[in-house]
């Protein structure tokens, strides 16, 4: 009788010390905002809380390369959004990537009540996490900001055009993928191939890129492959180049433009002023 309360005890106590596990979490500072740390699914994951929420809890998911060239998330989170990130890295917006992601969603909105429907921001390879995870969940978006953005696995690391062939990284690719190098290239569902679901839930595109001196991630390849394809399925799409420059630095000097793409389609922009 003792073994079998014993054993109860256990069975009881075990699933405890897991939740308790992934739920912890450590506190610091990022850009003098209070950034919570934490695990989900064994993996590092943040939320950076502003010192107001805005209406409604607005959030901003980077999908990679968290801090790099933040001017928008610092003035977005002035304006009262969440930031957010998940470390999927080497993971190239695989299927895996994607599960973690859903994990990682489903765990902030509860903890942190935040909104349904997140801004994603895609820099460099973020790119495909952030339009394949739009792909699956086109109900969740908001709006996308994608910052020299790979939206075509083929082109980088794949070197299939004017890009250069990232071999360390494409051999992450197929392993994430469980791709062989042929099936990897005849892939049908890269973003640029796969912008119908974003379309039909009428998802706007901000894409921040270097002019034609990007050739890490040439934008004819990429994001302006995304601008004429999308403007052809009736999305949405603006593009912002920047002339002279190449893949990096990201963002932009002065965030404005890109912060108020945000606020319009998160219904966080002040109401137009009436004509006099």
């Amino acid at each position: 009788m003792r073994r079998a309360i014993l054993v109860a005890s256990c069975l009881v106590i075990l699933p405890l010390v897991a939740v308790a596990d992934q739920t912890a979490v450590t506190t610091s500072e990022w850009n003098g905002h209070r950034q919570q740390s934490f695990k989900v699914g064994g993996r590092s994951a943040l939320v950076v809380v502003p010192g107001e929420p805005a209406p409604g809890k607005p959030w901003i998911w980077r999908t990679e390369f968290f801090g790099v060239d933040p001017q928008a998330d610092v003035a977005l989170l002035a304006k009262g959004f969440h930031v957010a990130y998940v470390d999927v890295g080497g993971l190239f917006g695989a299927p895996v990537a994607l599960d973690a992601m859903d994990a990682f969603y489903e765990q902030v909105r509860t903890t942190y009540g935040l909104a349904e429907r997140v801004v994603l921001e895609g820099f460099s390879r973020g790119g495909l996490y952030a339009m394949n995870w739009a792909a699956r969940h086109p109900d969740r978006v908001a709006c996308i900001y994608l910052d020299a953005p790979v939206c075509d696995f083929k082109s980088w690391p794949g070197g299939g055009g004017r890009s250069r062939f990232a071999g360390r990284e494409w051999r992450q690719l197929l392993q994430a993928y469980g791709f062989s190098d042929e099936q990897a290239r005849a892939h049908p569902y890269n973003p640029v191939d796969n912008l119908e679901p974003l379309a039909k839930a009428t998802i706007p595109i901000l894409a921040v890129v270097g002019d034609r001196h990007d050739w890490i991630v040439p934008i004819e390849e990429n994001a302006l492959k995304v601008e004429e394809r999308y403007t052809a399925l009736g999305g949405t799409i603006e593009v912002i180049a920047k002339p002279g420059a190449g893949h990096r630095p990201h963002s932009l000097p002065d965030p404005t433009p890109i912060v108020d793409f945000v606020l319009r389609h998160t219904g966080q922009a002040p109401p137009p002023a009436a004509a006099p």
